[in-house]
């Protein structure tokens, strides 16, 4: 089932790489203020690389100016790939955390795990935009395919910040 408007975050485990390497980030840091969270397939795919990102990147300062405290990616890749799409799109720049569920335990929770065998995706994340506000879903919409990005696009979340 996936997370519904009104239900927590679950509770898990993300990873950075940090100055020593992986560090856990629990997703309970996630649940103090208005954070938006969003999620996608994969880090260096078509539509993540070319619009996703973007659109979060091009809507940043104007989050901010909304009252969001952080601006985080959740993607099922290594967090060695995460950090390296990080500098690569420049999202870090933009200060967009781009945290690893490496194992997609985070993404299985929400009930936002897929399979593509075609395209080799095992365990991925379906591409979604969502709003938290201390950690509870104010806001949550999921594209119906994981090459669209419209209703998960940060234009479209800002729109209803």
């Amino acid at each position: 089932m996936t997370i519904a408007i009104g239900e927590s975050f679950p509770a898990g485990q993300l990873l950075r790489v940090g100055e020593n390497g992986p560090e856990a980030v629990d997703t309970a840091d996630l649940a103090q203020g208005r954070v938006v969270v969003f999620g996608l397939p994969g880090a260096y795919t078509g539509t993540c690389s070319n619009a996703h990102i973007p659109s979060f990147i091009r809507t940043a300062d104007r989050f901010r100016e909304k009252g969001v405290s952080r601006i985080v990616c959740v993607t099922v890749n290594d967090p060695f790939v995460t950090a390296a799409w990080s500098k690569a799109t420049g999202a870090g720049d933009a200060g967009i955390e781009i945290l690893a569920d490496a194992d997609g335990s985070v993404t299985k929770a929400l009930g936002l795990s897929f399979d593509a065998p075609p395209a080799g995706l095992y365990g991925r994340s379906k591409r979604y935009a969502s709003l938290l506000r201390d950690g509870v879903v104010e806001v949550i919409d999921v594209e119906d395919s994981p090459g669209l990005c419209s209703v998960s696009a940060g234009e479209a979340l800002l729109e209803k910040v």
